[in-house]
């Protein structure tokens, strides 16, 4: 299993038992809610997706907090189906584990 796949399952094992307050809750990253770090990971992993496949990117809709994790499911399989580089899975894989780590309050 690549770094990345793993990366994303420590995430979602992680946040796949949050209710709506835990992700409104502050995350480690200043004035940013768990709900907008991962938001912001979910956009950088489509982009990192787009970047794959080598189409352009689009913005993904905020649809709901409890969705976040099925679009982080979607996202990550779409990356590894792409064939992507060593390079761009490095920059998937930090981008992942540092949200991950920004999670958790100070």
């Amino acid at each position: 299993m690549p770094d990345f796949a793993t990366a994303i399952e420590r995430l979602l094992t992680r946040i796949h038992h949050w209710d709506e307050p835990r992700w409104r809750a502050a995350s480690a990253s200043a004035g940013l809610s768990r709900s907008a770090l991962v938001q912001g990971l979910v956009q950088r992993l489509a982009d990192l997706g787009a970047e794959a496949e080598k189409r352009p990117s689009r913005p993904v809709p905020h649809l709901h907090d409890l969705v976040l994790r099925d679009q982080l499911r979607v996202l990550a399989d779409d990356i590894l189906a792409a064939d992507p580089t060593h390079h761009l899975l490095e920059r998937a894989t930090q981008a992942t584990n540092d949200v991950r780590d920004s999670l958790v309050r100070p």
